[in-house]
Order: structure tokens, then sequence, then C-alpha cells
């Protein structure tokens, strides 16, 4: 159901969480079979093996996620206020314009990813073997160039598409894992599959949202104008430029504080700590689930006149979040002293602190993200960039700091430091902005 016919129907709350429970489903599913790789992988390769694993995937992912493009708000913004006046030639301008940008900037990327693997790796730990395959491996990057496809989908309200791809990663992971092992191969043989599931993550959201496409712009063509979307959308250009940027800021720092762990402590050490990571997904993968299953309803209502329906909607989900995230912490608290071992095996004892850390860290980043989203939606993309800015960049100083100091608990540390002084400032912000139409 498009989003601008499930306003009729249902409270603005009941449609973010009505998206985030069909966004939930293919999450549950590539959870259970993340678990299961994941315990085969780290059990094989080891604290060092994983580590690198990490740090080629992190580093190809830093490159995608700084130099490629994401577009999604533009498209949804943009997209509902011309769903709302019935202009379908319009829409498909503007989902083609941000076609081509992603697509050009995607590119660049993979070409910069490739040049500079020898450079870094290393640096990083890197064998001359790993080297060499980081250069084909730099394709990975094109898991990240697909949010137009993201964009249509939520403009369709096909949240249920959306919870489908997420299951194409995990699986394909577990395909190619359970051959991997069977095979007895090596790191090696786990970077190819990890790149076999980035290809095939960033191909399955444009095929997926095929027919949305034909449905939101029934009689226009695939290969048709697309200079003229900014022209006709008085401040796109800025928009989307404002909202990639923070989007940059906001990925930034789950690929560089990994990597800045392996450059400073070695791979073992980003080995630990990206595991520890992946213990709490429990409390990022919901955040990131909440960011898109919130926007496309927020920016309809903003699209609508924005108001009080949509600050109600905003701090409703705030709590809400807020709950959950204390849910989420007590079980933490209670299984935590022997998670990571069941997950990694013996390589991994001593992280129980840093898994800690950094779930307090992500707890405060799920309670948050309605704020953000808000901000967006509202057409105050600037305030959240602000709030990224000053936590991934204004803070990065402090991690080699606290690693120095604290060993690689400061990673936990950083990551509480940066996210609390994000949730002050969104507060503030939201607390005091006053609604903008485009």
């Amino acid at each position: 159901m498009p989003i601008t016919s499930q306003a009729a129907v249902r409270s603005p709350v009941a449609r973010i969480f009505l998206n985030v429970g069909q966004l939930v489903t293919g999450k549950a599913a590539a959870g259970l079979l993340s678990l299961v790789y994941l315990v085969i992988v780290t059990r094989v390769l080891g604290a060092q093996g994983y580590g690198v694993l990490v740090l080629v995937n992190a580093y190809a992912l830093l490159l995608g996620s700084t130099l490629a493009f994401s577009g999604f708000h533009g498209v949804v913004r943009y997209g509902a206020i011309a769903i709302e006046r019935g202009d379908k030639a319009s829409l498909a301008r503007i989902i083609r314009f941000m076609a081509v940008v992603e697509l050009g900037c995607g590119a660049f990327a993979v070409a910069v990813a490739a040049i500079m693997a020898p450079i870094v790796g290393p640096r990083l730990g890197w064998s001359e073997q790993t080297i060499r395959f980081a250069l084909p491996y730099s394709l990975a990057v094109l898991a990240t160039v697909r949010a137009t496809p993201q964009g249509i989908l939520q403009l369709a309200g096909r949240f249920d598409l959306i919870a489908v791809h997420q299951t194409v990663s995990p699986i394909a992971r577990m395909v190619g894992v359970a051959i991997a092992w069977a095979m007895s191969g090596g790191l090696i043989a786990y970077l190819g599959v990890w790149l076999f599931s980035a290809l095939a993550e960033g191909l399955a959201m444009w095929l997926l949202s095929w027919q949305s496409w034909t449905r939101l712009v029934e009689g226009e063509r695939v290969f048709g104008s697309w200079r003229g979307a900014t022209r006709e959308n008085a401040g796109l250009a800025r928009f989307i430029l404002t909202t990639n940027f923070d989007i940059t800021l906001r990925e930034l720092a789950p690929q560089l504080v990994p990597l800045t762990v392996g450059w400073m402590m070695g791979p073992a050490a980003a080995g630990l700590f990206a595991l520890a990571q992946r213990a709490t997904n429990v409390l990022q993968q919901p955040a990131v689930l909440l960011a898109s299953g919130s926007y496309s309803v927020l920016a309809d209502l903003a699209a609508r006149g924005g108001g009080r329906p949509l600050r109600l909607a905003v701090w409703r989900s705030v709590g809400l979040s807020g709950l959950g995230s204390l849910i989420v912490l007590a079980a933490l608290t209670v299984v935590g002293g022997k998670l990571l071992v069941w997950i990694g095996g013996s390589t991994f004892t001593g992280g129980t602190g840093l898994m800690l850390l950094i779930a307090v860290g992500r707890a405060l980043v799920l309670t948050t993200t309605p704020l953000g989203a808000g901000l967006t939606a509202m057409g105050q993309p600037g305030k959240s960039v602000a709030a990224a800015l000053v936590s991934n960049i204004v803070l990065y100083p402090l991690l080699p700091v606290l690693l120095l100091w604290l060993d690689v608990n400061g990673a936990g540390w950083h990551a509480i430091a940066q996210n609390m002084a994000a949730a002050i400032m969104l507060t503030f912000f939201f607390a005091r902005v006053r609604d903008r139409r485009a």
C-alpha cells in the first residue's frame, strides 16, 4: 500500500511500527542465518583471521559510504510531494536523476578502492595474497549502491520487499560459508564469499524495485528525461547533498573505527571489536529499521503539513524505542559474560566489557533515531548533519587517545561519548525546530 493511502487508515505511530514490523521479519531471518555462519567463520579463522576479513570488508564499505551517493531521502521526500500532486512525470525524473548520480558515484568509489588497496593493506596487517584479492574485492562497494531503489520501495509502501532484501546477503553468505567450510577453505575463500554476498545485495534491491517503479510511474520509460529534476523541484539539490553528507557521516564511524583499531592494535583486536559489535546488533539493527520504517511516514506527514501529528509521532517513537533499548540492555548484561566465547570460541575471551560498552552506545542510537528522521522529514537535514558531524568527526580524535589509554575497551567508551553527544544535540534541535515545507 503506497504511503499516501496508508495515511487514511492508520495513525502515524502505527504506520511507523507496522513498517518496522515488516522489516523485522526479514531481519530476524537474516539474524538467525548470520549467527550460524558467524560461528563457523570465527571458529575457523580465529580472532586474527576474522579480523583481517573484517578489515578488508570495512575498507571497501568505508570507500563506498564515503564516495558513493545515497539519495533515498530525496526520492522519498520529493517523491511523496510529486505523488501528492499526482505528477508521475516529475516523480520519474526525480528517480532517474538519483539513479544516474548514485551509479556514477558508485563506479568512482570502486576505482578508488582498487587503487588504494595496495597502499593501505600492509599497514592493516594484510598478507600479499590478501592485498591481491583486495583489488577485485573493491567491487563490494556496490553493496552500498542501492539507495534509489530503496526509496522507490518506500514510496510504494513495499516494506515487505525491503524485508526480503535483508535476507539476500545472509543467505548468500550462509550458502558460501557452507561450501567454503566443506572444502576446508581459508581466509581467501571466505573473502570470496563476502564479495559474492555484497554483489548479490546490491543487485537484488534494484530487481526488487522494478514492479514498484512501473506502478508508481505508470506509462513512463526507464531511460528518459532526468535533467529537469533539480530545476522543477526547488531545494532538491541542496537537500540531497545535505542528507547524503549526513548519511556519509553516520556510516563513517562503523567502518572507520574498526580500521583504526586494526591500524593501531592489529587484526586480532579488530576481530574482537567486530564480534562485540555483531553481538550487539540486536540494538543496532532496530535503529536502522526504525530510520527506514519511520522516514517515509514522517515525509508523508510533512508533505501534508506536518505540525503536531508529526511531532507526536516522533516523540512516541522515541519513548517506545527507549523502552525497548532498556529491555535489550538488561538481557545483554545477564548473558554478556559468555556470549562472545559462545559465538567465536576461546580466541575471543576477554571482550565482555567492550561488548557492554558498545551496547550502551547503540541503545542511545536506537532511542534517538526518530529525532533525526523527523528533522530530515521536516526539511531540516542540516540539524541532523550537525549532530553527525560532532559525533563522528569532531569526536573521532578521541578514539586513538582512548585506545592508547584503555586498550581495545577505549573503542567502547568512544562509542558512548559519540552517541551521547548526538543524542543531546538531536533532542535539543528537534525540540526547537519548526516545520518547513519544501
